[in-house]
């Protein structure tokens, strides 16, 4: 059976939920619809004549893309224009198109995460911190009988992690009282008879993200026709999410090494350095994209080096005199999403048996060539 394109961009938010972009950013449906059934996604960098003639060929009816193809509101629509061209095209071939963009960046195993564990960086950290989850408790009451079973329900499906530690619950043994009135179908007791039930108080957090999914997990594992439950907001607050990475590798190498690694690790022919190509280093910053504004981030994080792309002279100038090396492979190595986010994807839906399949697109996006 194939997944309705909803069922699809909710699996892609369990990877980068919406609500961890920056403000204004440019992400979620740009055209197209996604009430039909998807045969493939196509997972590509940019959304590209040549990436809709590859959507066309393999029949893709989705694109799921990192970078925009609507910066602004149209005022019109020229389809003598390359942009007017593009979304003419896409529209006559009935292929949607998702954005995943600075959500995808900053989530956990995003493109940041791609770039610092294709380096072998480790103890990460975020450059810059944007999105701080919002935590509730939730207080339900369960029969002993079933407390485990609605427990692990609800650690499965995201509560109970303060910082690093998981499955942090408290547990209060009481009675729990109730009369059953006609019309009811009681669990335990019987209709118009006072029950008294050994029940468990069971406490938890739940990130506000994903309170209804824990909720609903926690509905269908209770056997109660009625579940007695509480939401509280809590001061508590939950994990920081933020663009960049920085971490250390294995062991110190020299500037020169570590640019022959990030050439290897995201495919590049060449690269820009800045420093002395001599020099040791060890701890390192990553950012996919243009991260110039991110040298003063990296230098406050302790890093010995900012690989990032498009980093503009003078930006270069004042890191050099501040110390910091740069190495900048470009913009386009974000091209590390495509086969990383198909593979989820893919594992995710045959997880929940749709036959709907993600593939990476093969062109080559790279506007840049080096002669």
């Amino acid at each position: 059976m194939l997944a309705k394109g909803q069922t699809v961009v909710s699996i892609m938010e369990e990877l980068a939920p919406k609500h961890y972009a920056v403000p204004d950013d440019k992400i979620g449906l740009q055209l197209g619809s996604l009430r039909k059934e998807i045969r493939k996604v196509l997972v590509a960098l940019d959304v590209t004549e040549q990436v809709v003639e590859e959507a066309v060929g393999i029949g893709a009816d989705l694109i799921i893309a990192h970078h925009a193809i609507i910066f602004r509101p149209l005022s019109h629509l020229q389809t003598d224009t390359p942009a007017g061209r593009l979304y003419a095209e896409l529209i006559k071939q009935d292929i949607a198109v998702y954005i995943a963009h600075t959500n995808l960046d900053v989530a956990d195993g995003g493109i940041n995460d791609m770039m610092a564990q294709a380096i072998g960086l480790s103890g990460l950290q975020s450059l810059e911190d944007i999105h701080t989850e919002k935590l509730k408790k939730l207080v339900v009451f369960v029969p002993a009988t079933h407390h485990e079973l609605v427990q692990q329900a609800v650690f499965t499906a995201g509560a109970g992690s303060i910082g690093r530690y998981s499955s942090c619950s408290f547990n209060i043994e009481g009675t729990g009282t109730f009369l059953p009135q006609e019309g009811t179908d009681p669990f335990i007791g019987q209709v118009g008879q006072l029950s008294k039930v050994p029940e468990i108080r069971l406490e938890t957090v739940v990130p506000e993200s994903l309170e209804k999914r824990v909720v609903a997990a926690m509905l269908k594992a209770h056997p109660y026709e009625e579940v007695a439950y509480d939401l509280y907001p809590m001061d508590l607050k939950g994990r920081t999410f933020g663009l960049g990475r920085v971490g250390k590798l294995a062991e110190e190498t020299t500037l020169a090494q570590l640019a022959d690694t990030v050439k290897l690790a995201y495919s590049v022919p060449s690269l820009r350095v800045v420093g002395e190509l001599s020099r040791p280093v060890r701890k390192v910053a990553v950012l996919g994209g243009s991260g110039g504004r991110y040298v003063r981030h990296a230098l406050f994080a302790g890093a010995d080096v900012l690989i990032t792309g498009d980093v503009d002279y003078h930006t270069a100038q004042d890191a050099l005199a501040a110390g910091l090396a740069i190495i900048d492979p470009g913009h386009n190595v974000e091209k590390i999403m495509k086969a990383e986010v198909a593979e989820f994807l893919n594992r995710k839906l045959r997880e929940k048996r749709w036959d709907t399949v993600a593939v990476p697109s093969d062109v080559d996006t790279e506007v840049f060539r080096f002669v």
